[in-house]
């Protein structure tokens, strides 16, 4: 489980509840970090949303320009902003739901 995730010598470090080192990799091959929460993290790279597990294993990518732009990320889903409405995905950017603005 993620409790916090740390930007130390452009590595990024996830870290459990107990502040024990989960995982590390380098900021250059994530992106810049976006949101997280206990189960995953959603990172942007080169015009695209990509989401990791705890170890730093990809889930899912795919362009801004489909997902908008990422609002936040709570338990296992996450929300994007687009065209005045509101996008609500799991980890996998599948969508579950949408409202208008």
């Amino acid at each position: 489980m993620i409790a916090d995730v740390l930007l130390k010598n452009q590595q990024y470090i996830t870290v459990d509840e107990r502040g024990k080192e989960i995982a590390r990799e380098f900021e250059s091959r994530l992106g810049t970090l976006m949101d997280f929460s206990d189960t995953f993290l959603i990172f942007k790279r080169n015009n695209q949303y990509y989401s990791y597990d705890e170890n730093f294993k990809e889930l899912a990518r795919e362009f801004d320009s489909r997902l908008g732009i990422c609002r936040k990320v709570v338990g296992a889903v996450t929300t994007f902003k687009k065209d005045n409405q509101i996008y609500t995905y799991d980890r996998f950017f599948k969508e579950i739901s949408r409202r208008f603005l």
